[in-house]
């Protein structure tokens, strides 16, 4: 049974949706402040943390720098809605994914899904090869560990994925629905940035801009040298 925290003040809210969850087999726990929410996130129980922006004490953001170098854990945020710039900043310090609140238990029941199937289907995709080598980059699907010339690259769960899915697509032009659909396992809705600002993510973390290009108005393409 899958393992979700909430981190979230609003209580009516955590209790419909750890009643809707727990309903639908997940194994919930939930805190009510971002301090609270460090602890049980770096705890290393948990498979998928469901992070709100606004909170006392410690904000949403405020959780994710503090936990991002420590663990991989994929958290989807809950944002205010029409909020982009939250969304943006928080897809670029390492959330997973986010949901506009107010949500439904559905939609976010969607969310965390896909992410618990993509992290399975990568596991089953690792049997073979049991790595895949582009341009001296090297990832390991089975243990979603990735490096550069050696080096270890520090990647949250939704950029292991979308990197995985380019080199598996190396040489190729990957359009973002494409990368939406494999990476996230949903379908990529209209003005979401997401995709983007995830790939400029792991273009840093490359050290190289060069690798992963821009084909405009077509998608991205992971240089095969």
């Amino acid at each position: 049974m899958s393992r979700v925290l909430l981190v979230d003040d609003d209580a009516l809210l955590t209790e419909l949706l750890t009643e809707y969850l727990t309903a639908e087999g997940l194994n919930v726990n939930s805190v009510p402040d971002g301090e609270a929410g460090v602890q049980e996130i770096l705890s290393g129980q948990y498979d998928v943390v469901v992070l709100d922006s606004m909170m006392p004490k410690m904000n949403g953001l405020d959780v994710l720098k503090n936990v991002r170098n420590q663990s991989k854990v994929p958290i989807i945020m809950l944002t205010a809605k029409g909020d982009d710039i939250d969304r943006i900043i928080g897809l670029e310090m390492g959330a997973d994914d986010y949901v506009p609140k107010p949500c439904t238990p559905r939609e976010l029941l969607a969310r965390i899904n896909a992410i618990l199937r993509r992290a399975q289907q990568s596991g089953e995709q690792s049997a073979s090869p049991n790595s895949i080598s582009v341009s001296d980059v090297v990832l390991y699907p089975a243990k979603r560990q990735a490096a550069i010339k050696d080096v270890p690259l520090e990647l949250t769960s939704t950029e292991f994925n979308l990197l995985e899915v380019l080199m598996r697509h190396a040489g190729q032009v990957v359009s973002k629905e494409t990368l939406s659909v494999e990476a996230l396992d949903r379908k990529l809705a209209k003005f979401d940035r997401s995709i983007d600002v995830h790939i400029s993510s792991i273009r840093h973390k490359l050290g190289d801009a060069s690798l992963i290009q821009t084909v405009r108005g077509l998608g991205y393409l992971f240089v095969k040298n």
